[in-house]
C-alpha cells in the first residue's frame, strides 16, 4: 500500500468517526428530547390524578377522569407510555398536598390538553405563513407550531421586550422569512448587530439542539442583503431627500410649527416653486426665507399677503436646531428612488435592506424625520392594491420609542394616519420596542401581530405598565403577568389576526432560531458589499448644481451691482451739477468782481481826477497880466499837465486808494 491509498485510507476513517459522532449527538439529543416530552407527559398525568383525588375527597360521587385527558397531545407514538390513572394508594391523602402537587404542574405545564388542542387549531392556516416557533407547555411542544400567515403582515405588528430578550433575534427571524417569501424588507440597524442577516449562520451543540426541541430543521443561510446610509454618513449607499420632495406638510410637523406658521412655510414653498428656485436643501430653504423678508424680496410676495418676520424668525431658528441635531446631512442630491427598498433579488427572494444609523439616539429627529419621509412617500407613489396575499415591503421600526418621543401631536397624528392607509398600498409595519407603552394608543389599535418578549417590573411603574399591558391580551389559560415576567430568552407571548382577520389564541412561544449569524457581519464584508452595489453609481456622489441659494446670491450680486451702478452714476450726475452749479456761481461771481472793479476804477479815476484837479489848484500863481493873445505856462504846470505826469499821479493815487485793478 503506497501513501497515496494510506492517506485515502486514512480520510475515509476520518470522515467515518466524525459521521458517528455526530449521528452519536443526533440521538442524544433526540434521547433528551424524548425524555423531556416522556416527563412533561408524567407531571401531567401526575397533577390531573392529584386533582381527581382531590375532587373524589370532596365529592365522592364525582366519576374519575378520562384516562385520555391525562395524556398531552405533544407526546410523540414512540415515548414510554405514562399511566393516566393511578391507584388510591398512590394519590396523596391530605388534600394540601393534592393541591400543592397540582400548583406544581400547573406552573410547569400551564395549559390543559383541551386548550393545547384550541391553539393548534388556532394557528394550522392553508395559506403560506411565518414559522415563529414552537408553543410551550412545561417544554416546547413540537407538533404544536406557532405562525403568523404572510397575508397579514400588511395588518402591521408590535415586537416589544426589555433589553437582551432577543427582539434582535426575533426581527432577524421574520426579515429572513419575509425575504424568502420573495418579499422585500426595510430595517433600520440601529446597534448594527442586524447586519449579520447577510452572513450564513454556524452550528453547534446548542443551537441544534434548541432548533430540534421545536421541531426547526435549520441550516444557516444569507439572505440578499442592501446597505443604507442617512446622507453617506456610516457605511451603505447614501440615502437623501430634497427639502422640495420633502414638502412643507411634513417638514412643519416635524419642526413642531403652528397652523399660521405652517401656512406661511406652504407659501414659500409656493413662491419657490414659481420662482423656479430649487430647494435642495436646509440652507436654500433658509435663503429663500432671508430674501422674502429682505427689502429685495419683500415686494415678491405682496400680492399673496406676504410674510410676517416674527413667524420667518420662529421657522428660521427651528431650522437651525433642526440641522443642529444631524437633520441636514439627510436634505440633498441625488434623492432617492423609494422603489429602491422594493426590489427582489434573481433568486426571487426579497432584498433586506439595511439602514445604518448610528448614535441614533443623539439624533431622534434626524431618524425620525427619514422614517416618516420614507413612508410618506411610499404612500404616496404607490398604487392602491388592496389585501395581497404577500405584502411587496415590509418595514421593522427598531427603537421606536425613538420616533414617537416628545413628538407634537401633528406628528402623532400624520404617524397614525399613515399606519393605517398604507396597508392598502401592500406595505406592513412593525414596530420594536422595549415596552408597549412606547408606541403610542391609537397607533398600537392598528397593530395586528404581538411578539411580547419578557418585561421586567421592578419599580411600580413597571408593575403598573405589566398590567396594562396584560389587559390588553384576549383571555387565556394563562396567569400572564406571571408568565411575562418569566420568560426566558428567546420566548415570546405571541397573539396575531389569523386568515379570517380576528385574534389567534394567546400562545406562549420558544421561538425559531435565525438562519443568518448572530454576531454582525465582518467589516470588510460590508464594505466589499457596499463597493459592489448596482446602487452607488447611481446614489454614491453627492450633486451640487445650482439651488434657491446660488440662484439668490447670483440675483442679489446681480441688484446690488446694478444698484452700485445706479447710484454711481446719479453720483456722477449729481457731481457734474454740482460742479457746473459752481462753474456757474464762479462765473458770476467773476462777472460781479468785474464789474464792481470797474466801478471801483471808475470811482478812483475820478478820485485821482479830483485830486489832480485840487492839486492844480492849490499849485496855480496868482493872476497875470495877459500879454499877449495865449497865455503862458509855468514850469511846475507843464511838468504836471504832462501825460507822462497824469499817468504817474493816477497809479499813486490808485495805490494809495486801493483802486488800481489787480490783473
Amino acid at each position: 500500500m503506497n501513501s497515496s491509498d494510506a492517506a485515502d485510507q486514512l480520510s475515509e476513517l476520518q470522515a467515518a468517526a466524525e459521521a458517528a459522532v455526530a449521528a452519536a449527538r443526533q440521538a442524544q439529543a433526540d434521547a433528551e428530547a424524548a425524555l423531556a416530552r416522556v416527563q412533561a407527559a408524567a407531571v401531567q398525568a401526575q397533577a390531573d390524578a392529584a386533582t381527581a383525588a382531590a375532587r373524589r375527597e370532596s365529592d365522592p360521587a364525582a366519576p374519575p377522569p378520562a384516562s385520555a385527558a391525562a395524556v398531552p397531545a405533544a407526546a410523540p407514538a414512540g415515548a414510554p407510555a405514562v399511566p393516566a390513572e393511578r391507584s388510591a394508594s398512590e394519590v396523596p391523602a391530605a388534600p394540601h398536598a393534592a393541591s400543592a402537587a397540582a400548583a406544581a404542574a400547573t406552573a410547569a405545564a400551564p395549559l390543559t390538553a383541551a386548550e393545547v388542542d384550541v391553539i393548534r387549531a388556532g394557528y394550522a392556516f392553508s395559506g403560506p405563513a411565518l414559522e415563529m416557533g414552537a408553543l410551550v407547555n412545561g417544554d416546547a411542544l413540537a407538533d404544536v407550531p406557532i405562525r403568523i400567515p404572510l397575508a397579514m403582515t400588511n395588518r402591521h405588528g408590535l415586537v416589544a421586550g426589555a433589553t437582551g430578550t432577543g427582539k434582535t433575534r426575533t426581527l432577524q427571524v421574520l426579515a429572513e422569512q419575509l425575504s424568502a417569501h420573495g418579499v422585500s424588507v426595510f430595517a433600520a440597524d440601529i446597534k448594527g448587530d442586524l447586519s449579520g442577516v447577510a452572513t450564513a449562520g454556524v452550528p453547534n451543540d446548542k443551537l441544534l439542539a434548541r432548533t430540534r426541541g421545536i421541531g426547526q430543521d435549520w441550516t444557516g443561510q444569507a439572505a440578499p442583503t442592501e446597505y443604507f446610509s442617512l446622507g453617506g454618513t456610516g457605511r451603505g449607499v447614501p440615502v437623501r431627500a430634497t427639502v422640495a420632495g420633502f414638502g412643507p406638510l411634513l417638514l412643519s410637523k416635524v419642526l413642531g410649527l403652528n397652523d399660521t406658521q405652517e401656512s406661511s412655510l406652504g407659501l414659500v414653498f409656493h413662491y419657490a416653486d414659481q420662482a423656479g428656485l430649487p430647494l435642495l436643501d436646509l440652507t436654500d430653504l433658509r435663503a429663500v426665507l432671508s430674501f422674502l423678508t429682505s427689502p429685495a424680496g419683500k415686494a415678491e410676495l405682496a400680492g399673496l399677503g406676504g410674510l410676517s418676520p416674527a413667524t420667518v424668525g420662529v421657522i428660521l431658528r427651528e431650522l437651525i436646531t433642526f440641522a443642529d441635531q444631524g437633520a441636514d446631512v439627510f436634505f440633498g442630491e441625488p434623492e432617492i428612488d423609494t422603489r429602491e427598498f422594493l426590489r427582489t433579488a434573481p433568486d426571487g427572494r426579497g432584498v433586506i435592506s439595511l439602514l445604518e444609523v448610528p448614535g441614533v439616539q443623539d439624533q431622534p429627529a434626524l431618524f425620525s424625520t427619514f422614517l416618516m419621509w420614507l413612508l410618506a412617500d411610499l404612500y404616496n407613489d404607490l398604487p392602491e392594491v388592496g389585501d395581497l396575499d404577500k405584502p411587496k415591503l415590509v418595514f421593522f421600526f427598531d427603537e421606536a420609542h425613538l420616533l414617537f418621543a416628545n413628538a407634537s401631536q401633528d406628528f402623532l397624528a400624520s404617524i397614525t394616519q399613515t399606519v393605517r392607509l398604507i396597508r392598502s398600498k401592500g406595505v406592513g409595519i412593525f414596530f420594536v420596542t422595549q415596552t408597549p407603552k412606547d408606541v403610542p394608543g391609537d397607533v398600537l389599535a392598528q397593530l395586528g401581530s404581538r411578539v411580547q418578549h419578557q418585561l421586567r417590573a421592578f419599580t411600580p411603574d413597571d408593575a403598573k405598565s405589566l398590567r396594562a399591558t396584560v389587559s390588553t391580551y384576549p383571555n387565556s389559560g394563562y396567569d400572564l403577568e406571571e408568565v411575562l415576567t418569566g420568560l426566558g430568552t428567546g420566548e415570546a407571548i405571541v397573539t396575531v389576526m389569523n386568515e379570517k382577520g380576528a385574534p389567534s389564541p394567546v400562545a406562549w412561544t420558544r421561538l425559531r432560531a435565525p438562519q443568518g449569524s448572530m454576531s454582525p457581519t465582518p467589516d470588510a464584508a460590508i464594505e466589499s458589499a457596499v463597493a459592489a452595489s448596482p446602487l452607488l453609481a447611481t446614489y454614491g456622489a453627492t450633486i451640487d448644481r445650482e439651488s434657491a441659494r446660488e440662484i439668490l446670491a447670483t440675483k442679489l450680486e446681480a441688484a446690488n451691482r446694478a444698484a452700485a451702478e445706479q447710484q454711481a452714476s446719479e453720483q456722477a450726475a449729481l457731481d457734474a451739477a454740482e460742479e457746473a452749479a459752481e462753474r456757474e456761481k464762479a462765473e458770476k461771481a467773476a462777472v460781479a468782481q468785474q464789474a464792481k472793479d470797474r466801478r471801483a476804477a471808475e470811482q478812483a479815476e475820478r478820485k485821482a481826477q479830483a485830486e489832480y484837479d485840487r492839486l492844480m489848484r492849490q499849485t496855480a500863481g496868482p493872476a497875470r497880466t495877459r500879454t499877449s493873445a495865449k497865455p503862458q505856462k509855468s514850469v511846475l504846470e507843464e511838468v504836471l499837465g504832462s501825460s507822462v505826469t497824469k499817468s504817474i499821479l493816477t497809479g499813486v493815487v490808485a495805490g494809495i486808494f486801493g483802486t488800481r485793478r489787480r490783473r
